[in-house]
Formats: C-alpha cells, sequence, structure tokens
C-alpha cells in the first residue's frame, strides 16, 4: 500500500464515514448483549450546525463509540424536533415572500405548507452532524410530529386529562405578541433594562383634588379601571370612598384601598390594570374590578385605545407621553431599572394576557422527579453535582404547566366542542370517540361528528419533547413491546443546563408518570461554548465561527479534539481556533509516527535490542497505567482529562519516547519482534483515541493491514485493564530525567548527537541500572561509569540525589558557536550585576529595604560575580 507522508482529512473522512454507513455499524438490534443507549437531544428542525451542537454532538459521539468498542450494543437516537414557534415564524416568513397571508389560509393549507418547508429544510442539521463523524442509528431518525410520535402525545393529554391533571383555565398568561402565542413561565428571560418612570396626575372626581401616581407603561393607562392605595397611608386618608378620573379616556374609577401597596414605591398610589398585570389581575379579583383589555394579538392598541388604535404599545408609549404633557397630566419623568420579561424564542417583550388556556398540574408529579435526583439513593446522577441546586430550586417551586399554544405547528389539542360554554367540551383521541363522550355527556343522540368543533390550538413543543425517551421506541402506544423494554431506561443524558427544566426534568417526570422508572441513569450537562473575551458566541454578536468551515479547515478529528480538550462537564468552553489546530497537531504526530514505521526494513534474523525489549516492556506497563486513569475519568465524565491523558500517553510517551527507543540506526533494520510487538501497541493505542478522533485512528487501523469489514476498527475491543508495574515506570521516569539533562549539556554546550559523550554517576544509592542501555541510545553516550567523587572539567546536573557528570572535550564541542554564546551570557550577567550594584550602591534603598532584602540582593551579587567568573574562565579554556 502507497502510504502517503501527510495526512489529508478531506481524502479520508468522507471515505470512511461512507464505510460505517455500508456496513450498518452504526444500526442496532435487539439482542443479548447489554445495551447502552442515548437518544439526542433534538436539535430544532429549523436548525443549521452551531459551536453548541458540535460540542454537545461530540460528547455523545465519544460515549457511544467507546460503549461500541467495548462489545456492547451501542443506540444513538437521531431526530430532530417540530419546534412550533420557530418553525412557525419561518414558514409565515417564507408564505409572506410568496405574497400569501397565513390568515387567508386555512389551518390544512397553511400545513401542507409546513410540511413542504420541514422536508425540504428539516434535515439540514442531521446531515452537517455526519460531517461531524456522529454514529448515530440513522435508521431510527425520529422527528416529534411523526404520526407515531403524535399519536403518543395525544394518547399522554387524553389520559392526564382523564386524571384531573390537565385542566383549562382562564389566566393571566405570558403573551408573545411577535409569535402570537402564550407561553409557559420558563420561557420567558427576565432581562435587566434602563427605562423610565413616568409621574402622572389624575383628577378627583367632583373635587380640585388630584392624585400622582409612577408608572412604567403610560399606554396602559386606557386599562386602568381602580387606583389603589395602602389603608395605613396617612397621605391619602382624605381620598378614601371617592373617586379618580383616568387622563385621555376620563373613564371613572374607584379608589380602593389595600396593603399590597408598597408605600415606598413611586407616590405610594398603584394604578390598577387587572388585564395587563399579574397582580394587578389578582387585586381586581379581590375588589371584584372591571377588566379592559386593550391590546389586540400583535400588542397593538385596539378601540379602548382611542385615537391609537392600531399602533404599537412602543409606539403609543412615545405619543401617549408628549400627548399627557402637552395636556398637563405627566409631572416629570425619571430614569428608571427593572426586570422585563422577553420571549426566549423571539426575544419580544412579553405582554401579560387573560386567556382560556390548558394547564398541566405539576405539584404531585413533580414528587418522583424530585426524589430521583436529590433522594439519598439518587436514581439520576447529574455531572456536575452543583446542578442539583438548580434543579431543587426549579421542582420545588413548580408552577403549573401552561401547554397551550396559539400556533397551527404542532399536535392540535385533542378537545372537542359541541356547544358555546366554556364547559361544553370532551377529550378524546379521535373525533369519532370524542362524538360517543359527546353524545354520553349531553344525552344528544342526533349528534354528528361535523357538530365537533376541535381545540385550535396545539400543545407546546416541550409536551412532545418530555416523552422522548419512550416514544422513540414506541413505549408510549405499545408500552411492553420488546424495544421499550430492551432500550429504556437510557444510559447517558448529553444536553446545555439551559434545558435543565424544559426539558430534563419534565422528561424525569414522564419517566415516572409512564414507565415508573427513570429514564435515563446520567445526565452530562455541558458548558456553553464562548469566544476569548467569555461572552456567549451568537451570530448577533458574530462571533461564532462557521462550523462547517472548521471542519473543512482543520478535519473533523481536529475540531473534536479541539473542542473537547477545554471543555469540562458544566464548565463553559472559551473556544479558540488555536485548539483546533492543536488538535490537528495531534492528528498528524499520530500521522507522522505511523508512516515512520512504514518506512522501517523488518529483518527475522537479528535479535531484539535489550534496550527495545525494556522499551517495550516500559510502555505497556505506561499504557495500563493511564488505561486506569482514563476509565476514572470516563466514570466521572470527565472527557476532557480522558482526553488529555491520552493525548499526553501518545504524543509524548508513545512518540516521543518509546519510537525513539526502538527505531533502528540509520539504514538499519528493525528486528521483526520489536516490530510486531511496537504495531500491536499501535493498535492498542488506535482503539483508546478512537472515540475522540474515529477517522485518522479507521483511516491509520486500516493501512496498517488489509482488513474484512468485521474487523474494523470501529466494532475492534477495546483494550483490557490488566495488572502493571508500577516499580517499572517510576524506573523510567528516572531515566528520562538524566536523558533529559544529558540533552540539556549537548543543547547549552553545542555537542552534536553524533559526537559520542560519557557519562559518569556520583551516589548511586537510589539509581537503577536497568535503564542504561535506553539512556546510551537516546543520548549516543559510549559509557555510563559509577565514580565515588565529582569529575573535573565536566558539565553536571543532578536528579534527584544523584550528580552526572559529561566530560567536556573541545574534540566534540562546536568552539565558535560555543564562544559566541557564552559572550551573549556574559554580557547578560553583566548587565545584571551592574543593575544589582546599582541598587546596593542606593543609600535610600539600603537604609529602608528590610533587612531580608538586602540579604537577598547581595546573594545576587555574589552568585552574578561567581558565573561571571567561570564564564571567563570557559572563554579562556576555549580561546
Amino acid at each position: 500500500m502507497n502510504i502517503p507522508s501527510k495526512y489529508n482529512s478531506k481524502e479520508v473522512e468522507g471515505k470512511w464515514y461512507e464505510y460505517w454507513m455500508k456496513h450498518n455499524y452504526f444500526h442496532s438490534e435487539v439482542d443479548d448483549r447489554e445495551p447502552y443507549t442515548i437518544v439526542i437531544p433534538p436539535p430544532n428542525v429549523t436548525g443549521v450546525l452551531h459551536m453548541g451542537h458540535m460540542l454537545n454532538n461530540t460528547i455523545q459521539d465519544v460515549l457511544i463509540r467507546k460503549a461500541r468498542l467495548q462489545g456492547k450494543n451501542a443506540c444513538w437516537v437521531p431526530g430532530t424536533d417540530h419546534a412550533s414557534i420557530a418553525t412557525e415564524a419561518k414558514v409565515v416568513a417564507k408564505l409572506k415572500e410568496q405574497g400569501i397571508n397565513k390568515n387567508d389560509l386555512t389551518r390544512e393549507e397553511f400545513l401542507e405548507h409546513a410540511w413542504e418547508w420541514k422536508n425540504e429544510y428539516g434535515g439540514i442539521i442531521l446531515d452537517q452532524l455526519k460531517k461531524l463523524g456522529a454514529s448515530c442509528d440513522w435508521e431510527r431518525t425520529s422527528f416529534t410530529m411523526d404520526p407515531a410520535l403524535s399519536e403518543s402525545v395525544i394518547k399522554v393529554f387524553v389520559d392526564l386529562y382523564n386524571k384531573g391533571l390537565i385542566y383549562r383555565g382562564y389566566r393571566m398568561v405570558n403573551w408573545d405578541p411577535e409569535a402570537k402565542t402564550t407561553l409557559s413561565d420558563e420561557e420567558v428571560i427576565h432581562v435587566e433594562k434602563q427605562g423610565n418612570l413616568y409621574y402622572l396626575e389624575y383628577k378627583i372626581e367632583g373635587s380640585d383634588d388630584k392624585l400622582t401616581i409612577a408608572t412604567t407603561r403610560p399606554e396602559t393607562i386606557f386599562g386602568d379601571t381602580a387606583i389603589c392605595i395602602n389603608p395605613n397611608d396617612e397621605r391619602f386618608t382624605h381620598l378614601k370612598g371617592k373617586k379618580a378620573i383616568v387622563p385621555l379616556c376620563n373613564r371613572v374609577i374607584p379608589i380602593i384601598e389595600d396593603e399590597y401597596v408598597d408605600v415606598e414605591f413611586g407616590t405610594g398610589c398603584l394604578k390598577v390594570t387587572p388585564a395587563h398585570d399579574e397582580n394587578d389581575k389578582v387585586l381586581g379579583d379581590k375588589h371584584n374590578l372591571e377588566v379592559v383589555d386593550i391590546f389586540n394579538d400583535d400588542a397593538s392598541l385596539n378601540s379602548f385605545g382611542l385615537h391609537y388604535e392600531g399602533k404599537d404599545r412602543f409606539v403609543v408609549r412615545k405619543e401617549v407621553t408628549k400627548e399627557l404633557e402637552e395636556k398637563g397630566f405627566l409631572v416629570k419623568i425619571e430614569v428608571h431599572t427593572n426586570k422585563v420579561g422577553t420571549s426566549e424564542r423571539t426575544k419580544a417583550v412579553i405582554e401579560p394576557r387573560l386567556s382560556d388556556q390548558w394547564f398541566l398540574k405539576m405539584e404531585e408529579l413533580a414528587k418522583p422527579a424530585i426524589e430521583a435526583v436529590l433522594g439519598e439513593d439518587s436514581d439520576v446522577k447529574l455531572y456536575p453535582k452543583k446542578f442539583e441546586n438548580t434543579y431543587r430550586h426549579w421542582m420545588e417551586n413548580v408552577r403549573d404547566w401552561n401547554i397551550s399554544r396559539q400556533l397551527w405547528w404542532g399536535q392540535q389539542i385533542p378537545a372537542y366542542f359541541y356547544g358555546d360554554g366554556k364547559e361544553d367540551f370532551v377529550v378524546a383521541e379521535s373525533r369519532e370517540e370524542a362524538l360517543v363522550l359527546a353524545k354520553e355527556k349531553t344525552g344528544e343522540t342526533t349528534l354528528l361528528a361535523s357538530d365537533l368543533r376541535q381545540d385550535e390550538d396545539a400543545l407546546d413543543t416541550w409536551f412532545s419533547s418530555w416523552l422522548w425517551p419512550m416514544s422513540v421506541f414506541d413505549g408510549i402506544r405499545n408500552p411492553e413491546n420488546e424495544e421499550i423494554k430492551y432500550y429504556y431506561p437510557t444510559n447517558d443524558l448529553v444536553t446545555g443546563p439551559d434545558i435543565l427544566f424544559f426539558w430534563v426534568a419534565r422528561m424525569i417526570v414522564a419517566g415516572y408518570e409512564y414507565k415508573d422508572e427513570r429514564p435515563f441513569e446520567n445526565v452530562y450537562l455541558t458548558g456553553l461554548v464562548r469566544d476569548k473575551q467569555r461572552r456567549k458566541m451568537s451570530k448577533s454578536l458574530g462571533n461564532s465561527p462557521d462550523a462547517l468551515k472548521l471542519i473543512e479547515d482543520f478535519g473533523a478529528d481536529g475540531v473534536r479534539v479541539g473542542l473537547l480538550l477545554s471543555s469540562a462537564a458544566g464548565n463553559d468552553l472559551m473556544f479558540d481556533e488555536a485548539l483546533c489546530q492543536q488538535g490537528k497537531g495531534l492528528g498528524n504526530k499520530v500521522w507522522s509516527a505511523f508512516y515512520l514505521t512504514t518506512l522501517w526494513e523488518v529483518s527475522e534474523t537479528i535479535e531484539q535490542p535489550a534496550s527495545s525489549k525494556l522499551g517495550l516492556e516500559w510502555y505497556k506497563a505506561k499504557f495500563q497505567q493511564v488505561l486506569v486513569e482514563i476509565e476514572d475519568h470516563y466514570s466521572k465524565y470527565r472527557l476532557s482529562d480522558a482526553l488529555m491523558a491520552i493525548y499526553k500517553l501518545i504524543y509524548d510517551d508513545f512518540c516521543g519516547w518509546l519510537l525513539e527507543i526502538v527505531k533502528p540506526a540509520y539504514q538499519q533494520p528493525i528486528d521483526i519482534k520489536t516490530y510486531k510487538e511496537v504495531i500491536a501497541i499501535f493498535e492498542d493505542n488506535l482503539k483508546i483515541l478512537h472515540p475522540f478522533m474515529p477517522f485518522i485512528t479507521e483511516e491509520i487501523w486500516q493501512s496498517i493491514a488489509e482488513r474484512a469489514p468485521e474487523e474494523a476498527l470501529i466494532i475492534a475491543k477495546y483494550p483490557s485493564v490488566l495488572e502493571f508495574d508500577k516499580e517499572l515506570i517510576s524506573e523510567f521516569d528516572f531515566a528520562a530525567n538524566i536523558v533529559s539533562g544529558i540533552r540539556t549539556i549537548r543543547k547549552e554546550k553545542n555537542i552534536a548527537f553524533k559526537e559520542a559523550i560519557e557519562l559518569s554517576v556520583v551516589n548511586t544509592e537510589n539509581y537503577t541500572q536497568n535503564f542504561d542501555q535506553v539512556i546510551q541510545k537516546l543520548t549516543n553516550t559510549s559509557v555510563i561509569s559509577y565514580v565515588s567523587k565529582k569529575v573535573e572539567g565536566a558539565a553536571s546536573f543532578r536528579v534527584k540525589s544523584n550528580e552526572y557528570f559529561v566530560p567536556i572535550s573541545l574534540d566534540n564541542i562546536d568552539v565558535e558557536a560555543e564562544i559566541i554564546k557564552l559572550k551573549a551570557e556574559l554580557k547578560r550577567a553583566e548587565g545584571f550585576l551592574f543593575g544589582i550594584q546599582k541598587k546596593l550602591s542606593n543609600e535610600r534603598f539600603v537604609n529602608n529595604a528590610p533587612e531580608q532584602v538586602i540579604t537577598l540582593e547581595r546573594k545576587k551579587e555574589s552568585d552574578t560575580i561567581a558565573k561571571i567568573e567561570t564564564i571567563k574562565n570557559s572563554l579562556v579554556s576555549l580561546q
């Protein structure tokens, strides 16, 4: 086989991915092996590969490839999430480009466009994951709106409704005016923003009195239905029982009393707008106030906004402020900072809104999930453990989950209305079943299926994905099928901490509700990928590199290593392209090592050198020591540490030491015994590196020898942990320090490697001679002698309690180079001495500096004088 001297990832990666796919290595079927299962956190169907996906899926691929090598039945289920809000927005935007308004379409017509969009663009991110090397079982690819998964979602909704856990309620909800849908509390991000506090004057009916209130939202005055004062606030005693007149719209509203009012905030008076503030709604219910909703679903003002009807709320805020000022109602404006709820998806400012919505009671459902993670014998373990506190906070303060969305893209809520009343509905898995229930409920035997009107809303996307570990194995519709019994519970989940509650906690809740079992054993929470300035990577900041361009530049293996080297669980990764260059560098090093072995001529007649035999014994022991370390890192999900241990083993110990020890002399053959052992060791190295760098390792593995498909590296047998000689490793470390000392002397004295040197050792109390032949080969040392006293005229160094001497002869020194070097050292030393002596001649410094500082400076002076004397003597001996 013609092996190129340089590795080319572009020629290799597509070839081996196609090979793996062709031979079905990624696919899993139920058998008698131990299963190892991961379900992918389904990326949005709208998504394209970004750095977070790269990190998350590389980690999953490392885990799945290692399990496969260990002989487990590895099953990694891929798929995408239908992402109601994001996808509907994309489809609406595309329709708009075509001159089509969503409101002019029927639901069925819109869904045709949505499926068309999904079929055209929805698989992009999964195809991109293949470029990264993700070894998913693509035959099992799922989509949260596949018929079987949708059926599971509807089945669960009906079941929870029949259990009394789902209810319909008229509540204050979070309204996203851009997506025109309600959101759950968890989908609202509270962002600190600088705004204003507007002080407005209200007239008191039937008198000349006025009162001032402070508000951050002057546009909502059109929805005011009361002014509230604190009954204990003596400033407003005279207003009790009176009425106020709302500016501009001149509505007369009562002045009510409630201790809820904070007397310290603003003016101590509160305008009450029950339709647009959750706390105001509570006050409104308590005091039986009128509810006036002033907004359309896009947050423009409706007819209650008078001449502002149809204008956006923020436009109105500016214009109404100007009008209030012109008409004498605006007292003053102050700068005010407060937290503003924004939509996690669209970033729009959330509008509190009263609406009929569907809710899932969470308090009782959450209890098994709390115990599973936080109980004494926790069934589900979070890595890192610090996230248990976050989990506890969310789950112990859980609120009912708003599961309905005012969207068409998603599973339509299976509630069927047969009348105009709020309770005139039934819940069923199909229209036919609903008709039977409606007839029973109403006694109307003439009722037809066409008389039923299905709820227009769709279910929250998370209501699909919380079933993911079960629904991908059809565990909801067919709870006793062989796949759910074999693959569930899954083993590991890899995801980001930002969806610990959105997804992870809810999956645990669903797992205990429907399987009475955890959905997974371990949750590995990755950090966020940030840039060198610690900023979160995002399109808007323009600091997120093109993921596919990185693979193009550094190879998939290089990018994988680059991401993982600095990515400890739960800690943010400061991404720098230099990390990918480092990963690429490791690949090049491994390839160069392999290429070197292809250049050796192998002899079946020569004996194995003692140095090679010893070097191989040492490396096998070192490999086992590192293998134990790697397994410990894996067990604690410290993949970054596992990779670093492998990196050092291969880069330093294998390439840097072992290959130098066994390498034959120039134009000399290598003995066959050493060669075979080196190749066997190399193959073990490839096995432990494969999960991290799958492409280059498979390429080298297949280049070492022709292999049948069943002998591919991807399904090879992972090395077993064996007993190893710790003393041998310790002895080698000692010898390595000696080699480094000799190499330093050669460098300092400009002694070329081809010039043989001698080594004398004084004080051999802690010294073993086992590695003398290795030392001699690696340093071109002709003889090592053991002496009782120091050797004069020699360069020396120490390793522990031993001193080593290398006699220096002018015959093997590059005299000119040594003179140049010594003169440069002399100049530096004389400059340093001048600085010290100048400082010591300064009376002010000597009189004021602490005694220990003066002592230290005087020692520096004497040491430097001695060094200068030594350099001068060396120069005299050379000239």
